[in-house]
């Protein structure tokens, strides 16, 4: 059956969906000899795809991956860094950090920890990342100053960022002293830095950020700098969440996530 060859590399664990249409806008990949088009279909059964003149065949679809890891501070969130840092593929086992379509769904920023989930499932990361799911997830924030809790209101009813509003948010206050707050925040949105930014603008900037949670999954007992494979369970449980919402909880008891 022919379908969009995006959706095919990515059903192939080549690329996700959008970075199986930087292959094709790049040229890299061809359907029976031609150049392939945005939008173009095949059908892998009897149409020849090849990517890098490498062709896809219906009997060799890689096996998938999917992964949980504990990512450090200073841990880039890339399949590869120009300069040469440590990137999330470095925490797999050696055997798959090359040549198996592996890639990190969504972004931690290198200053940030905690967890991230890594697969060669297109479909898989397309329904972890696109906005309509709303996957929620959970992160403990340190921020720099007493954060009134006024602020706090402010945050959690949404508030202007760039052009448009923030979603509302769940936020529970941990703890709070004279230099320091410390605060659960629960995301179903997954602008760029978001939490960052909106902190700089209430003048509340983050001194760390940890990911306790996506969706349903907690890192549990996982190590700084370990990676662990998902079980089918919660592979499962977590397409399940692809269109509900998450109840906001964590009872991580609070203490300092050291880089």
């Amino acid at each position: 059956m022919a379908e969009r060859v995006q959706k095919i590399l990515a059903r192939w664990g080549i690329a996700s969906r959008r970075g199986a249409e930087k292959l094709i806008l790049a040229g890299r990949v061809t359907l029976n000899g031609k150049p392939v088009q945005l939008g173009d279909q095949a059908d892998p059964e009897g149409d020849r795809l090849c990517v890098d003149g490498k062709p896809l065949k219906a009997t060799e679809r890689p096996r998938h991956y999917y992964y949980l890891i504990h990512k450090p501070k200073g841990v880039v969130s890339t399949c590869a860094d120009p300069k040469g840092r440590s990137t999330v593929l470095d925490l797999l086992p050696p055997p798959l950090r090359q040549g198996k379509g592996i890639h990190p769904i969504g972004r931690l920023d290198a200053q940030s920890t905690g967890a991230l989930l890594l697969t060669n499932d297109g479909n898989f990361t397309l329904a972890l990342t696109h906005p309509r799911y709303h996957i929620p997830k959970t992160y403990r924030v340190w921020l720099k100053g007493k954060v009134p809790e006024h602020v706090l209101d402010q945050w959690r009813q949404g508030v202007m960022l760039g052009d448009r509003r923030t979603l509302p948010t769940q936020i529970h206050l941990k703890t709070i002293t004279q230099d320091k707050t410390c605060i659960d925040i629960m995301l179903t949105e997954g602008r760029n830095r978001q939490i960052r930014r909106v902190a700089e603008q209430l003048g509340f900037p983050v001194v760390k950020l940890h990911r306790l949670a996506i969706g349903s999954l907690h890192l549990g007992d996982l190590q700084r700098g370990q990676a662990r494979p998902l079980t089918k369970a919660e592979i499962k449980q977590l397409r399940s969440q692809y269109n509900s919402n998450f109840p906001f909880h964590s009872s991580a008891p609070v203490r300092e996530y050291q880089a």
